[in-house]
């Protein structure tokens, strides 16, 4: 938590320009029929703008003419002029609309798709509220740019263009006037521009952190109720958010001094030109309705600078939210799958072999977690992995699901190397139940089938049974079917536990990992699961992280780890018999077991 305000920093000074939009090309690439479309209503209604002070024109200088059917005629053109700008307008907006919807969609999409396969690696460098906060605020400000602003900006630049044409001839002179307005109105656009850019990235890194920070609170919001750390959690809020506001207000403060400066210089541009204009009237050089069209057309070009001005605003928001989009779409992830995968072999035996491993967690790149390991473990052997907090148990765990890479050395599935498999392929080969299990927002009935999403309802229930599970879930209001809330808030950790096992069974993997996965039962639970899960381990391989005597002595194994190396091997027995560490673990955890024996 403390690096991440300098990490933004260093974000922040990153060079940032608008050709980061380019970037959501291969998004909208797809869909060029609808753009075509939309950029045709679109020229549409710039076209039937530009059409529409001509007619006033005509208007204005036939007024006096007897004939009242010309008059009416021009009338009714205009009228149907405004009746296809109508249309036109409602058309684009409705096709660049759905195309602004269609495209966030399928960038949320990919983002999420990219993020749920990063390794656990990645997640130790950004939080997941940050990731969150891309994935909806940012996303938020491309739909504002793809479904409004840029359409915007398309439409104001041919009226801007088209309109400037029109200026010219309606009065060369008066039009070249102000085209010396021009330069007078580019320089604070640039200068203030890349004022803004630099703002608006700024406002969306703080967004972000105020994002993360409250994922983390609410996440854990029993552990900050129960430290009684509102006060702290509520204050470290505020000053993020706070920090938030700070910069998104000096933006909006650079902004509207922009926009202050640019509408004054126009305008003020064309009432100086229009007063030359009145003269050339007067003296009869051009005539009322040329003057009057004219000035509409002044009008219309200095509205689109004005709007071009509003949405480059836009646009540099979007700039830095397509930024930060696009570096997690293309973030590298340590952990990667081959481009040619080895299959997993058809009927996967369960050997698990770590020849001479050693591995440094990415956040503690000096600490050895692992130190030249190697073990065995044979099909359908159960093997036990004990020893203190921190030695490297709950490690191989990790590895052997290649939530991380070993630095040096190789695992083996069945013979073939895990970097040479696709971790999909080779994961429907395990069976997790960790210590503190994951119970998700739905029923219970779902959280088992978690294990095998195509199970059976009978399935599930078998499973639920054989992991002590159905009579305590039956009693639930609703049964299986019973919403259990978010992370499982309305269960008990042993009836999580058991959930958690049930999955495991019903998954039906030939290899078994199990850590410390009866830690959360009472004895009585304890008993019934351990007789499934002794059921279960029997016709696979199972390694266990595990400091219960019941669970350790039917180990075929037992591996007694110390500072990531494995220090001792035996049975329960032999073990004991050394007077080891592992005997001084046993007389320290295990004192209630040995006096039951």
């Amino acid at each position: 938590m403390a690096d991440a305000p300098q990490a933004i920093d260093a974000e922040r000074a990153k060079s940032k320009n608008m050709g980061a939009l380019r970037q959501l090309w291969p998004f909208l690439a797809p869909y060029r029929r609808l753009m075509l479309l939309a950029a045709s209503a679109l020229t549409l209604t710039a076209i039937v703008s530009l059409i529409l002070p001509l007619a006033v024109r005509r208007v204005v200088d036939n007024f006096d003419v007897t004939a009242g059917q010309i008059l009416d005629r021009y009338f009714a053109i205009a009228l149907a002029v405004a009746a296809l700008l109508a249309v036109g307008t409602a058309l684009r907006y409705y096709l660049v609309t759905r195309l602004g919807e269609r495209v966030v969609a399928d960038i949320r999409t990919a983002v999420f798709d990219r993020m749920i396969g990063m390794s656990p690696a990645f997640f130790e460098n950004i939080m997941t509220g940050e990731v969150l906060s891309r994935i909806t605020t940012d996303t938020t400000l491309i739909l504002s740019v793809i479904g409004s602003s840029v359409s915007i900006a398309l439409r104001n630049a041919l009226i801007f263009a088209g309109g400037l044409v029109l200026m010219m001839f309606t009065s060369f002179k008066l039009t070249g006037l102000v085209l010396l307005l021009v330069p007078a109105v580019i320089v604070p656009i640039v200068v203030l521009g890349r004022r803004l850019r630099k703002l608006s990235r700024e406002n969306q890194d703080w967004i972000a952190q105020s994002s993360g920070n409250a994922s983390e609170a609410l996440l854990s919001v029993q552990t900050v109720q129960a430290f009684t750390h509102e006060d702290l959690s509520r204050r470290k809020f505020w000053e993020v958010t706070e920090k938030s506001y700070r910069a998104a207000r000096t933006r909006i403060g650079v902004r509207a001094w922009m926009t202050a400066i640019v509408i004054f210089l126009i305008f003020a541009g064309i009432v100086g030109v229009l007063w030359i204009g009145a003269h050339d009237v007067r003296g009869g050089v051009m005539s009322v309705g040329e003057l009057v069209q004219f000035v509409i057309y002044s009008v219309m070009v200095a509205g689109a600078v004005g709007a071009l001005t509003e949405v480059w605003g836009e646009l540099q928001r979007a700039a830095g939210a397509t930024e930060r989009l696009v570096e997690l779409l293309n973030a590298k992830d340590a952990v990667a799958d081959p481009v040619t995968p080895t299959p997993v072999p058809d009927a996967t035996r369960g050997q698990i072999v770590f020849d001479d491993v050693t591995f440094h967690y990415p956040g503690r790149p000096t600490v050895a977690a692992l130190d030249h390991v190697s073990l065995i473990v044979e099909p359908g052997e159960t093997v036990a992995l004990v020893g203190p907090s921190g030695a490297g148990k709950t490690t191989i765990i990790q590895l052997l699901q290649r939530f991380y890479d070993p630095n040096d050395g190789a695992i083996r599935l069945d013979g073939v190397d895990l970097r040479d498999m696709d971790r999909g392929a080779f994961r429907h080969q395990l069976a997790l139940v960790p210590q503190d299990p994951v119970i998700f927002g739905d029923t219970a009935r779902e959280n088992i089938r978690f294990g095998r999403p195509d199970a059976t309802d009978a399935e599930v229930e078998s499973a639920a049974r054989a992991a002590a599970a159905h009579d305590f879930l039956t009693a639930l209001p609703e049964g299986y079917e019973s919403y259990v809330g978010e992370r499982g808030v309305m269960l008990s950790g042993g009836q999580k536990q058991r959930i958690a096992i049930a999955r495991a069974i019903l998954r039906d993997a030939p290899v078994l990992l199990l850590d410390e996965a009866t830690s959360a039962l009472d004895a009585e639970s304890e008993r019934l699961v351990q007789a499934a899960v002794d059921e279960l381990a029997s016709t696979r391989t199972t390694l266990i992280v595990a400091h219960r005597l019941a669970t350790v002595k039917k180990a075929d194994r037992i591996l007694v780890f110390e500072g990531g190396r494995i220090v001792a091997t035996g049975t329960h027995d032999s073990l004991v018999a050394e007077d080891g560490l592992y005997a001084r673990l046993a007389r320290l955890q295990f004192t209630a077991g040995l006096a039951a024996e």
